[in-house]
């Protein structure tokens, strides 16, 4: 059994480590509000510039000028996963539930004799797949040295995929990444962004508008598709940020529940253990005064 001064060391220790789960609760909370704000108000941009592209594409279906973003290459055999985790971890399951998502997909592929490649955004996800996937990694962008998320970020990482479909490395591209809902709800999210999926209107949304447009429907797709690419990955970089400070929020609340909770523990034993060594040596100072009488 360990002794008195082992238990007192180790209560010390484990209220430390609550002020530290606290104190990063605190900070993440006080981070998320300014993470969900971003994330919500990119939500609008990026869904509008779905349903323009949506409506100018299905404009422009079948043409033969149809940007290959569009069209795609008419081959399915290379995919892209662009998997986006985060940095840190000590936030539950945030990353690895990403990154369970993607390593499923490849493994679909690859059992359907498709080849992937992968891209990962964010240190977690790249320790993660590398274990398994190392040879199907071919890019990885850290984003550790950056305070704030711009749209910069996202330019540069499309810029990235785009020279990689230019020069035909692959056909197919996928994004990963957690949509946030609630600090105790984030949903992993498979997005495919090359080619561009193109939803079919509604059953009862009646006939389609048609519009007239200058310049005509692929020169104007030409110029948007590589902008709704950078404009989806932003879009996924903040709902990431905010999914990460609310898993984080949520990973912080438990471990210090369960700190007070081994605390309380800690210090039941504790107490238990000192009481019986003082009975004990009031036994023994007891018994020495009665065999000297």
């Amino acid at each position: 059994m360990a002794s008195l001064k082992d238990m007192r060391v180790r209560i010390a220790s484990t209220k430390a480590t609550q002020k530290i789960t606290k104190a990063m609760q605190m900070v993440a909370a006080s981070k998320l509000r300014r993470a969900q704000s971003a994330a919500e108000a990119a939500r609008p941009y990026a869904e509008k510039m779905d349903a323009v592209i949506s409506n100018i594409a299905s404009a422009a279906a079948g043409s033969p000028g149809a940007p290959a973003l569009l069209a795609g290459t008419g081959r399915d055999q290379v995919h892209l996963l662009l998997v986006c985790t985060g940095e840190r971890g000590l936030s539950g399951a945030f990353n690895s539930s990403i990154v369970r998502l993607a390593r499923e997909r490849a493994l679909s592929l690859i059992g359907q004799g498709k080849e992937v490649k992968i891209f990962c955004v964010g240190r977690k996800g790249y320790e993660q797949l590398r274990r398994t996937f190392e040879k199907n990694i071919v890019e990885h962008v850290d984003l550790r040295s950056v305070r704030q998320l711009g749209f910069v970020n996202a330019e540069d990482i499309a810029k990235k995929v785009l020279a990689r479909f230019d020069a035909g490395e692959f056909d197919v591209c996928t994004l990963f990444y957690s949509r946030f809902k609630s600090v105790i709800s984030q949903i992993p999210t498979a997005q495919q962004v090359i080619p561009l999926v193109v939803e079919a209107p509604a059953a009862n949304a009646g006939p389609p508008t048609s519009y007239e447009y200058e310049p005509e429907e692929d020169e104007i797709l030409t110029r948007l598709l590589p902008r709704n690419l950078a404009v989806q990955i932003f879009r996924a970089l903040l709902e990431n940020n905010a999914s990460f400070y609310g898993a984080q929020m949520s990973a912080m609340d438990n471990a210090t529940r369960n700190a007070g909770e081994m605390i309380r523990k800690q210090t039941l034993v504790y107490n238990r253990t000192r009481q019986a060594q003082i009975t004990k040596e009031l036994i023994e100072i007891i018994s020495g005064a009665e065999a000297a009488v």
